[in-house]
């Protein structure tokens, strides 16, 4: 085990043989999710955020410890490597003190400390330096100075001569890796960060009107507020500092450098330091708290993103349902597409419900038609604009038949960015951008995860300051997010998109493609095996991608559950010893919990893994996420003007940020339930509470239309 691993299982505190083990299987080409799932005996049941923590940190040490050695190769080329210093950093295991120790070794830009010894006065500096002892009390340091005055350096003046010593010494102090710990520490401690509106927008005027005279601390402020203050200050319209106690600071060099009973000297320190922290250490560290504090709101902004991009994958699938989806619109009219029960594309036509009794009259028996013709059970009207003239006309429609399809608004932030994306255009190249709009809504209802994959997370609508912050991040925080949700639900093999299948463990967007392909040329796959017929699907990918694949009524009933084939023999053990076949042995739960299972432990498979097998049998093809529920907006809430505080409404979460959760109640603007709004007791973290696609109870607390704001609270509801 290398040291990176010794280290890592001291961090995590775990076993080094898990951690040994899972670095193993990462490094080899395995994926989060297969590891996790598949391969718990070696990892000690590790689960998907312990692994991607481990992965990480591990790719962090590795490029710290290959930085070290260019660092020490550096300062060894300038004859400057001392055992103490080799030792320090040998010990350092964090990328800032690194950088702090090598700062003084660095290769600069031409700085006036470099210009100060180009025309030598680095041995006046050094004499200063070296007289600078608590012995030494009376000296000249003019009397030196004057043995440097140098028309050829353009030095005339003594007073020229120390100005260049001290800024050699001004640059060493900058350099010193102690000072720049001490006082990084001190900003993060009692630094502030203030804001001030610029003087162009009187009160009022802008959306950042908190931050007019904003004062908070470097280590406790909020990452929505560093966000919003970056944001602010980007757009020209806050000035932004970081403050704190600048006395305390000089005070604090001064008793750390000058050591010296001269007064000249120490005049001359005194002097040197104040040039040294105002001009390099005060903005170089300014900049760098900012940073770090950037990174923090950064983190958080994107684990947020995570947080409700992962419960919105995982809404509640409608099901494989006949379906009606319609994007609403006034004078254009509303798009009506129907969907089969695997969101294949049948028909399209245009109503116009909303232009005169006539079309009224039309558009409704055009609905009753469709429904009729293609036996409907699910109706997806867009959330966008006229959705809830639409819901209320379909509502009428749907009184005058007997068999009523499910009517859902369905959010359809991003069906835009689909409709006109690649994807939509090889998937419906002739059909016009919002028809595939409406396509787009009706699948988000029947399967959320099948058709958002399709979709670039950050259009989807559930993000915080997502273009303020890291988007190299952030793309592979989502990516990560979107490649755990796929998996964990597991994906049907026969009808799966390309997109779809690009997510699915050890699949490259090539194998999906070609996937693709082989199905439509050979048709349906009949069991996990056939897959390896499959152009560039060797056994590697198979081992990774074929537990999170699905066949129904295939060959093997084994191939329609998450049981990873290389636990067939077991599994054909066990309906050997029980007595039963294979397609029965899913009935058999009674007797399947009657097992011991230590007795079919094998080398390759474990208690662990059995435990699963088993679990899965009993529910074979059950799909993980929850049952199926949608908000009924009240029928006469259309509009904000339409609301009234103290109303108690139903809606649906749309976005959770670290500040509270924004709900959609019916009427074309979410209200904000604050986080202290939430529930009675205190909330730390509004992920706690709800979630995005929960479907509660509000209360209307404040209503503003000129600024369309709506306050709500749960725990008041």
């Amino acid at each position: 085990m290398t040291d990176i691993r010794q280290l890592i299982a001291q961090e995590f505190a775990l076993s080094p043989r898990n951690i040994n083990n899972a670095l193993d299987l990462w490094l080899e080409g395995g994926t989060v999710p297969f590891i996790a799932r598949y391969r718990k005996e070696q990892t000690g049941s590790l689960d998907e955020v312990e692994l991607r923590n481990i992965f990480e940190r591990y790719t962090y040490l590795d490029e710290l410890i290959k930085r070290k050695v260019k660092v020490i190769e550096e300062i060894e080329s300038q004859g400057k490597l001392t055992i103490e210093l080799k030792a320090k950093i040998a010990v350092c295991f964090n990328r800032t003190e690194l950088e702090d120790l090598y700062l003084p070794y660095k290769p600069k830009r031409r700085t006036r400390a470099t210009i100060a010894k180009e025309r030598g006065l680095e041995p006046l500096a050094d004499w200063i330096a070296l007289n600078n002892k608590p012995q030494v009390s009376q000296i000249s340091l003019d009397a030196e100075a004057s043995k440097y005055i140098s028309a050829e350096q353009e030095l005339e003046t003594a007073e020229q001569v120390l100005a260049g010593a001290a800024d050699i010494l001004a640059e060493q102090v900058a350099d010193h890796a102690d000072f720049r710990a001490y006082l990084r520490e001190y900003l993060f401690q009692k630094g502030l960060f203030t804001s001030q509106i610029k003087g162009d927008y009187p009160e009022g005027t802008t959306k950042y009107e908190m931050y007019r005279n904003y004062s908070y601390g470097v280590s406790k402020i909020p990452p929505h507020n560093v966000l919003a203050l970056y944001r602010g200050e980007s757009e020209g319209i806050l000035t932004v500092d970081i403050t704190f106690d600048e006395a305390e600071v000089l005070s604090y060099l001064e008793r750390k450098e000058i050591c010296t009973q001269s007064p000249s000297i120490k005049r001359f320190y005194q002097t040197m330091l104040k040039d040294a922290f105002n001009r390099l250490l005060k903005p170089s560290l300014i900049r760098e708290v900012r940073s770090d504090r950037q990174k923090y709101a950064d983190l958080e902004s994107i684990q947020t993103f995570e947080a409700n991009l992962r419960n919105l994958l995982l809404t509640s699938p409608a099901g494989r349902k006949p379906t009606l989806a319609i994007d609403p619109g006034f004078r254009t009219g509303c798009k009506v597409v129907v969907l089969s029960d695997t969101g294949k594309f049948l028909q399209y036509q245009a109503i116009f419900p909303h232009t005169g009794e006539g079309k009224r009259k039309q558009a409704a028996q055009t609905i009753k038609d469709l429904i009729s013709q293609y036996q409907i059970e699910l109706i997806a009207i867009g959330n966008g604009t006229a959705s809830r003239e639409t819901d209320q006309f379909v509502g009428e429609v749907l009184r005058e038949i007997k068999s009523q399809p499910i009517k859902v608004i369905v959010n359809e932030s991003g069906a835009s960015i689909y409709s006109a994306s690649d994807v939509a255009r090889e998937e419906f190249p002739d059909l016009d951008l919002t028809v595939r709009g409406a396509v787009s809504i009706g699948r988000r209802l029947q399967d959320p995860l099948a058709e958002l994959v399709k979709i670039d997370p950050k259009s989807i609508g559930v993000g915080q300051y997502q273009h303020d912050v890291d988007q190299k991040l952030l793309k592979q925080k989502l990516e990560a997010t979107v490649e755990s949700c796929v998996n964990y639900v597991g994906v049907d093999l026969n009808t799966a998109s390309k997109e779809l299948l690009t997510f699915v463990s050890g699949i490259s967007r090539t194998i999906a493609n070609n996937i693709v392909e082989y199905r439509n040329h050979n048709g349906a796959f009949n069991n996990r095996q056939e897959l390896l017929k499959v152009t560039k699907l060797g056994k590697k990918t198979y081992e990774q991608a074929a537990g999170f694949l699905r066949i129904r009524n295939g060959n093997n009933p084994l191939d329609n559950t998450a049981v990873h084939p290389e636990s067939y023999p077991v599994i054909e053990q066990i309906a050997d010893t029980l007595g039963v076949s294979l397609d029965r042995l899913t009935q058999a739960s009674d007797r399947l919990n009657s097992l011991d299972l230590q007795e079919f432990v094998t080398d390759s498979v474990g208690l662990p893994t059995l435990r699963d097998a088993i679990a899965e049998l009993k529910k074979p093809g059950r799909d993980p996420r929850e049952q199926f529920q949608y908000a009924t907006f009240q029928a006469d809430i259309a509009e904000i003007s339409d609301l009234r505080v103290g109303m108690v409404l139903e809606g649906v979460v749309t976005n959770v940020v670290n500040f509270g959760a924004f709900v959609d109640v019916g009427v074309h603007q979410d209200g904000l339930v604050h986080i202290s709004q939430l529930c009675d007791r205190f909330v730390s973290d509004p992920n706690e509470v709800v979630k995005v696609g929960q479907v509660i109870k509000v209360r209307v607390l404040e209503v503003n239309e000129k600024l369309k704001r709506v306050g709500l609270s749960i725990k008041q509801a």
